[in-house]
């Protein structure tokens, strides 16, 4: 194992520009102690959850672990928050011929098409809680049943599941099924972001440098210091995709052979960047943290009031109420907001639907979903 291993996507140089992570090295300590876990983790058969936020490379891990496992068929990488409730079944499971309307043949579900290999389920948050419990029981009895079939395929498969969210929390809200929850977890791998690995930071920016260098057909540039103090301060809240993005625009823009900290173009989102400056600025003192016990008390006490007054509708209001403000406090961000509230995405997207607070580009997105299959385990890595 060598902490300078580079991971990629196969073919990544001609990927467009997504919000995935293209890229993962492991310089920053915690970075070396992450790819010692998923070395070990790869050599059993055990199922993993990778957790992490978004854009720090979980499906590059996933891959790795295919990769280091010696499986031979293939990985087959699956978004759960792509596609429809009305499909998952079907797509996940496989169906048979007039299983439903439209279902002209029949067709392997996405476990039959991993057999033998990796099947890798991101935003496993996402997932229905009906298709929760058909998942357990395919991951207990190693076997599928096609949608308007009644025989069971046995099936080799090792899953990796991913989620953006704390799964455990949105156990305790009910969204997510306890048991499925530590089936998933037996192996579970924490992926910190990009902000929490600093030793990372600069050589994935010189791995970017070089893609996008040759991409635009131009002699690499020299990093000034000032540039390496910038990509040091920044907050990454978009992790390695905004990284990618950043030393991307900058290659563009960039003059006399030299990318200085003028030439990026930071997230207007985050309030991120601060370049590191030699003199310590003074920091106000935060204020005091009020106890969860308070704010539970006040809440309690808030809503007696609400109900001794007569409030009708109660539950409805309070309901809405809790999820404009989350809403609002995530400037309309959905993931962030399910984050937040401790629930799934398809969760809160019935919410904001229920409120009145999802116009019509919120709705199902049955028709982006799109699984990934390769004949082949993933991408060797380059030292």
């Amino acid at each position: 194992m060598s902490v300078n291993q580079l991971l990629t996507f196969p073919e990544s140089a001609s990927m467009a520009l997504s919000i995935r992570a293209k890229a993962l090295l492991f310089h920053d300590p915690k970075s070396v102690a992450l790819l010692e876990q998923v070395e070990r983790i790869a050599l059993s058969d055990a199922t993993a959850l990778v957790i992490g936020e978004t854009g720090t490379g979980k499906e590059l891990i996933a891959r790795h672990i295919h990769k280091r496992s010696g499986r031979t068929g293939p990985f087959v990488a699956v978004n759960c928050g792509a596609f429809s409730e009305t499909l998952v079944d079907a797509e996940l499971f496989g169906h048979e011929a007039g299983a439903f309307t439209g279902a002209a043949q029949a067709r392997a579900g996405w476990f039959e098409s991993a057999n033998g290999g990796t099947l890798f389920l991101d935003e496993i948050g996402d997932l229905p809680m009906p298709l929760q419990v058909k998942l357990l029981r395919v991951l207990q009895e190693r076997q599928v049943v096609r949608l308007g079939s009644r025989r069971a395929i046995p099936i080799d498969v090792r899953l990796v599941a991913a989620t953006n969210i704390e799964l455990h929390q949105a156990v305790v809200a009910q969204h997510f099924r306890a048991d499925l929850y530590y089936r998933l977890s037996v192996a579970s791998i924490s992926l910190p972001p990009l902000r929490d690995r600093p030793g990372d930071i600069l050589p994935l920016a010189c791995h970017f440098i070089k893609v996008y260098a040759a991409k635009l057909k131009m002699i690499e540039p020299q990093v000034s210091d000032e540039a390496r103090d910038a990509l040091l301060g920044c907050a990454w809240q978009g992790n390695i995709r905004e990284l990618e993005n950043v030393i991307h625009y900058a290659l563009i823009v960039c003059r006399d052979g030299v990318l200085r900290a003028t030439d990026f173009r930071f997230s207007p989102l985050a309030s991120l960047c601060t370049a590191r400056s030699a003199e310590s600025p003074v920091r106000e003192e935060p204020p005091a943290p009020v106890a969860p016990v308070d704010l539970l008390a006040g809440l309690e006490h808030a809503l007696d009031n609400a109900m001794s007054a007569g409030h009708t509708d109660l539950f409805h209001v309070v309901e809405a109420l809790l999820v404009r403000r989350a809403f609002s406090r995530c400037r309309d961000n959905q993931v962030q907001t399910a984050r937040l509230l401790g629930v799934t995405r398809n969760a809160l997207r019935t919410l904001l639907k229920r409120h009145g607070m999802l116009g019509d580009a919120g709705g199902d997105t049955g028709n982006d979903a799109v699984a990934e299959i390769e004949a082949e385990p993933a991408e060797s890595l380059a030292g």
